[in-house]
């Protein structure tokens, strides 16, 4: 089923589909909720529960306050705050009071204000090439640099490059339509390109969270990921619910996407072996 709700002045999109465990999708900037179709069709007993965050695909970005990032002052500024409200909205208008969840990149750290805002909600939490450290200061002037590409009418520009790198070598030289399938699904608007790079300059400190996570963690790194390490990924293993952790050493920022047999096969194993189902 694919439908849209309205929240704080949005319509947002989303698609529910399958039957047993329901488990939130959050999919990776500046795509959409379809990164995660080759994976959730591996998935047998799950309820896939996919949204286009706000600004992406077919949900719309409604207003925003700007100020928030320091180097673009009149910047409307999309925080993960805002994306998790917007999350746990969505499971409030489908009447689901607890799931699973799973994110890549800006999903994941959507995620962490999920289990700070709502953790009673969670029953285990995936992430795939996210991490939780705050961006990093040599990010902020490149943050800028993109909102003013965005504005000067060259997102096109920006996502055909994001294509070429985010996504691994191995999948670029194995499956190079890999590329232009993930291509065509960056569609953000520049405005919306604008508050996505606002909130991810600003997004918190998710480290002091992950010493709270009580919930099981599966965490899955990308060796060819150019803006997640695995070291970075690592951190996740100290929280106290515990963490299994995997490294894909050919698979890039998109590996859900790039390689979902194998992600799927850990899922899988993961929601198994916490006796999930």
């Amino acid at each position: 089923m694919n439908a849209t709700f309205q929240c704080d002045g949005a319509t947002l999109a989303f698609s529910d589909s399958g039957a047993g465990l329901p488990v939130v999708f959050l999919h990776p900037t500046p795509l959409d909720g379809e990164f995660w179709r080759p994976l959730t069709e591996k998935l047998p007993g799950v309820r896939a529960i996919v949204p286009d965050l706000r600004g992406h695909g077919g949900s719309e970005l409604g207003q925003l306050p700007a100020g928030g990032f320091k180097l673009v002052p009149d910047a409307p500024v999309l925080t993960m705050a805002r994306l998790a409200s917007d999350v746990l909205a969505l499971l409030d208008y489908l009447k689901v009071p607890t799931a699973d969840f799973a994110g890549c990149s800006i999903g994941g750290y959507v995620l962490l204000e999920i289990w700070r805002q709502a953790p009673e909600r969670v029953r285990g939490l995936a992430f795939i090439c996210s991490k939780p450290q705050p961006d990093a200061a040599a990010n902020q002037p490149r943050r800028a640099a993109t909102i003013a590409q965005a504005r000067a009418g060259k997102s096109a520009t920006l996502y055909d490059g994001m294509a070429q790198t985010l996504i691994g070598a191995t999948a670029r030289r194995n499956r190079p339509e890999t590329v232009a399938e993930l291509r065509a699904r960056m569609t953000l608007t520049p405005e919306a390109l604008t508050a996505v790079q606002a909130g991810l300059a600003t997004r918190p400190d998710s480290l002091p969270s992950v010493a709270t996570i009580t919930v099981p963690i599966l965490a899955i790194a990308g060796g060819e990921d150019p803006g997640v390490t695995p070291e970075e990924m690592a951190v996740f293993r100290s929280a106290p619910g515990g963490c299994d952790f995997h490294l894909l050493p050919d698979a890039g920022h998109f590996a859900a996407y790039e390689q979902p047999e194998k992600v799927a096969a850990l899922f899988n194993e993961r929601l198994v072996r916490h006796a999930l189902r």
